[in-house]
């Protein structure tokens, strides 16, 4: 029977998304779920949680816990997918870290969690440790199929691909809601939604979307200048119809994320730009901290209540069906670049539509992106190269050029500040970057 390990499993809520999913496909019925995580209490809560939705859907899986390092090649052995949702650092002391010391610098973020110097430091925390995940698959499930959820999932793909010979894909579900969010944004229902989607993680595209072999761009941009026009275009999502403005596509990721990806929205010298485009601050701690507040209650509803599930449009588990059925499943994923966007570098992680089925994950060729399109894309796969590189050789002058070439950074900081930034940032850090030189 089929072996699935999740890492980070005291993600709760995630973990029951994607394993209840699991527990819903009737050919993953049986199989082995091993759950690993550094926290007891949030371990013990998920393997509850899971224990009685196993019943609850009668999946008759076999469901073992695993804490801690000691532990973890014994979660991974023999396993046939192995699900990364890890945030290493937490929302204390990481992520606040990565807020709190750039606004020293007047530096301002959004959700620092993919580009700009949080999604840096991020990867910098989480690349090595995926590396120390992957030396033990190599030695006890060489064949595993690495599932990766982790942010920032563009350089986790990379450093896992560049640093180890595992088998890797980068799973986001903003690829699925994009276009269904465009239509509703322009008022336009559609009988036989086709869309078309390509870039990099949480900067790809809409490049296509029909309805019957109907392109409904043309429909689609009328409408939003109508709306504009009349002052009633969708408060939330201002960011992104500005770039579909100016640039002709319309991006998958959510404005707050979009905000600071480009050098034009979050600016000290121009602060209306907030109110302008409704762009929230710190809006990723101030959900960490909402989600803190409320987890006493949630925790008493996943694990100490009866509670049921039906299956998401999470990727994981119809890849995992896919491939033991052979019946194919189309997704977005993020993979190396083989030719497959051919104007986008080849060490670039693309998200592109791939096919899942008993051979494993092929990815769609795409050819070349709008130039508009491409020529963003390539200010974010520049700083993600560089990152990596960071990561890999622990080399300062990578991480300085990474943050000097991020758009954001780049468009508020000095250089001097920008490496003093950094500087700052792995002594804040500490032990949870390996020390660089």
């Amino acid at each position: 029977m089929p072996k699935i390990t999740f890492m980070g499993a005291g993600s709760t809520i995630f973990a029951k998304n994607v394993l209840g999913d699991c527990m819903c496909a009737e050919p993953l019925h049986g199989a082995t779920i091993a759950l690993y995580d550094i926290d007891k209490s949030r371990l013990e809560d998920s393997a509850r949680m899971l224990e009685f939705l196993n019943e609850t859907l009668r999946a008759r899986m076999r469901i073992e816990r695993y804490l801690g390092p000691r532990q973890r090649k014994a979660a991974l052995r023999d396993a046939d997918w192995v699900v990364n949702a890890v945030q290493i650092g937490g929302y204390k002391p990481a992520t606040v870290t990565d807020f709190e010391v750039p606004k020293k610098y007047g530096l301002r973020q959004t959700i620092g969690d993919t580009l700009g110097i949080g999604g840096i430091f991020r990867a910098l925390r989480t690349i090595p440790v995926l590396l120390q995940f992957a030396r033990e698959m190599e030695c006890v499930c060489p064949d595993a199929w690495f599932l990766n959820y982790a942010n920032p999932v563009a350089m986790l793909v990379m450093g896992l691909t560049r640093g180890s010979n595992i088998r890797t894909v980068g799973l986001c579900h903003s690829v699925e809601g994009a276009a269904p969010r465009l239509l509703k944004y322009a008022g336009i229902k559609a009988r036989n939604l086709q869309y078309k989607v390509a870039g990099v993680n949480h900067q790809s595209w809409v490049l296509e979307v029909s309805d019957r072999g109907r392109d409904l761009y043309p429909r689609i941009k009328r409408a939003l200048r109508r709306a504009e026009q009349n002052g009633t275009l969708p408060e939330r999502d201002l960011v992104r119809l500005e770039l579909l403005k100016r640039f002709g596509y319309f991006v998958t990721e959510s404005s707050f994320h979009s905000a600071e990806y480009y050098p034009w929205f979050i600016k000290a010298r121009y602060p209306r730009l907030l109110k302008q485009y409704n762009i929230g601050l710190d809006e990723y701690p101030k959900r960490c901290v909402n989600q803190i507040k409320r987890w006493a209650q949630m925790r008493k509803d996943l694990v100490k209540t009866g509670i049921s599930h039906k299956r998401s449009h999470e990727y994981a588990s119809h890849m995992m069906e896919a491939m033991l059925t052979d019946v194919p499943f189309k997704f977005g994923g993020n993979v190396p670049n083989t030719d497959l966007v051919t104007n986008l570098p080849r060490r670039a992680i693309v998200e592109v539509h791939c096919i899942a089925d008993r051979s494993g994950i092929s990815p769609c060729y795409v050819g070349d992106l709008p130039e508009p399109c491409a020529a963003l894309n390539r200010l974010s796969v520049n700083v993600q190269i560089l990152t990596v590189e960071a990561a890999l050789t622990r080399k300062k002058d990578y991480l300085y050029q990474a943050a000097l070439l991020d758009p954001h950074t780049g468009g508020e900081l000095s250089v001097d500040d920008t490496v003093r930034l950094c500087d700052d940032l792995l002594k804040a850090h500490g032990t949870l970057i390996p020390k660089m030189r």
